[in-house]
């Protein structure tokens, strides 16, 4: 069985700080350009809701959760 794990696209990414206020554990925001910074890929899973719930909030969908055996869930910009 594989871990869930996280990918950020700092291309995508507007440097809202979303991710970092609601899972300060899996990710920061560059001090340089303020833009996502991942520190755990695969988030403990005492960590993992708040990762998700990171990744539904950030406005630009920058934060791809990948599930094994599923498609990557990437939220949608509305």
């Amino acid at each position: 069985m594989s871990t869930p794990y996280l990918s950020v696209d700092r291309e995508r990414c507007i440097g809202a700080g979303m991710c970092a206020m609601t899972a300060p554990d899996v990710f920061d925001q560059d001090p340089d350009d303020g833009l996502v910074l991942l520190l755990h890929a695969e988030p403990h899973a005492a960590h993992r809701a708040t990762a998700q719930m990171a990744a539904g909030v950030c406005p630009s969908a920058a934060i791809t959760l990948h599930e094994p055996g599923s498609d990557p869930v990437r939220p949608v910009i509305r």
